[in-house]
């Protein structure tokens, strides 16, 4: 029976500093890969910041030159898909022979988006999703995605797809997913509750897969000295506690989670057990009343411009027998 060993990468980014953080995240990716990791997953926006505290300056009818600044530095540290940050995780991902997945915020055109990206262990950039719905006050700094990046790839260790953080309490994302046959479901997030694991042990069990989820663990020195303005100022204190965890398709955790330090979380992934659980459940399969119940999921991209020669095909609509 086939065993994957995945890990999960409990680790502070260096905020707003993406040389940084990439050379972190190769230091990491190698020790995962010396504990005989096939899989290494990030958490979310780890390259190179989730903004934690920060209100970007924002009231309702006014934005303050301050909060500006901050979102210039934001996007200044920002990844291009392609560009340099991808070519340098992609060369992490082959030199540690591990299949790479990472939380980076992603910059297109004027916008950032919350992205997570794949590689595999030959260093080819798989792709990416990015997150369809950013939560509260992340909507002030994170464009949507759509649905032309809802992937789960067919790897060699199996089928592997992303859902960002609270897009896991988005029901018919998750059945888009399961629908997809996926087998190992990444969920990088900021989510730090007791309550977060409570809902990855319901994700595997629903979708008879394994979950990893993974979170970072980090502390105020990991933030720059003009940052915000967080209740404790000390190098010490704790702003993101982490909470990682990996659940197997039964519910049963594996791994985690881990409240109390940086981390990496690691556990040996029988796949067998996907097929013993779905004897008895399968959300879209013998488990399912599509006689009762039906979801559309519309795939292609939603662009704002499209030309004549482009954009005939992707402005039609859906035909009765596509839904």
């Amino acid at each position: 029976m086939t065993t994957v060993r995945a890990s999960v990468v409990q680790a502070a980014s260096v905020a707003f500093d993406r040389e940084r953080t990439l050379e972190k995240v190769g230091d990491l990716a190698a020790y995962a890969a010396r504990d005989k990791a096939q899989l290494a997953l990030f958490p979310e926006a780890f390259v190179s910041a989730y903004p934690r505290g920060l209100d970007f300056g924002a009231k309702v009818g006014s934005r303050s030159p301050e909060g500006r600044e901050d979102y210039r530095r934001y996007y200044d540290s920002a990844v291009d898909v392609p560009g340099p940050a991808v070519d340098a995780l992609a060369l992490v991902a082959e030199a540690c022979n591990i299949h790479l997945v990472i939380g980076v915020i992603e910059r297109d055109g004027g916008t950032l988006y919350c992205s997570v990206l794949f590689f595999n262990s030959n260093g080819e950039h798989l792709g990416k999703h990015r997150k369809l719905m950013p939560t509260a006050s992340e909507r002030l700094v994170w464009g949507f995605g759509d649905g032309s990046t809802l992937p789960v790839f067919d790897t060699p260790l199996g089928k592997l797809g992303a859902v960002i953080c609270w897009e896991n309490y988005m029901p018919l994302l998750r059945m888009s997913m399961y629908s997809k046959g996926i087998q190992i479901y990444c969920a990088p997030t900021a989510d730090d509750r007791e309550s977060w694991t409570a809902s990855m042990r319901h994700v595997a069990m629903e979708g008879r897969c394994f979950v990893l989820s993974c979170n970072q663990f980090n502390r105020r020195r990991d933030f720059p000295d003009d940052y915000g303005d967080f209740d404790d100022d000390n190098p010490d204190a704790v702003i993101t506690r982490g909470g990682s965890c990996i659940i197997n398709p039964m519910g049963e955790i594996l791994a985690g989670p881990n409240f109390d330090d940086e981390c990496i979380l690691t556990a040996d992934l029988d796949m067998g057990e996907i097929t013993r659980g779905k004897y008895d459940l399968d959300v879209t399969g013998h488990y399912a009343r599509p006689d009762v119940f039906r979801l559309f999921v519309n795939e292609r991209p939603t662009p704002p411009v499209v030309s004549n020669a482009s954009g005939a095909a992707a402005m039609e609509e859906p035909s009765e027998d596509e839904e």
